[in-house]
């Protein structure tokens, strides 16, 4: 059953992930364009592209997509724990574990 449940939650999750990456980059697609005028860099590390310009997209695509990532991967995991009564595979409350080895200073 655990295996099958973390199947499950795998799937789920990446296509939750997705999903998400997908609706952001579209949105930031548009926002792009009518911000700048210009299509969004193709490929930012050609030659061709502007520094700061590649720059920039780099850091508002990739920040804007990561966190829209995350925030669906989160809603997918209450969903997930609400249905199954607890939560998905590798996901729980960050604790700390006395007995656990500590790096040293």
């Amino acid at each position: 059953m655990a295996s099958e449940s973390s199947k499950i939650w795998s799937v789920f999750s990446l296509a939750a992930a997705l999903g998400a990456a997908t609706v952001a980059k579209k949105g930031l697609n548009t926002t792009w364009l009518k911000a700048t005028g210009k299509q969004p860099p193709a490929n930012p590390a050609d030659p061709d592209v502007d520094i700061w310009e590649a720059v920039a997209w780099a850091a508002l695509s990739g920040t804007l997509i990561q966190i829209a990532r995350m925030l669906a991967t989160r809603k997918a995991a209450n969903y997930y724990a609400r249905s199954t009564g607890h939560m998905p595979p590798g996901l729980g409350a960050d604790r700390f574990d006395e007995d656990a080895p500590t790096p040293a200073s």
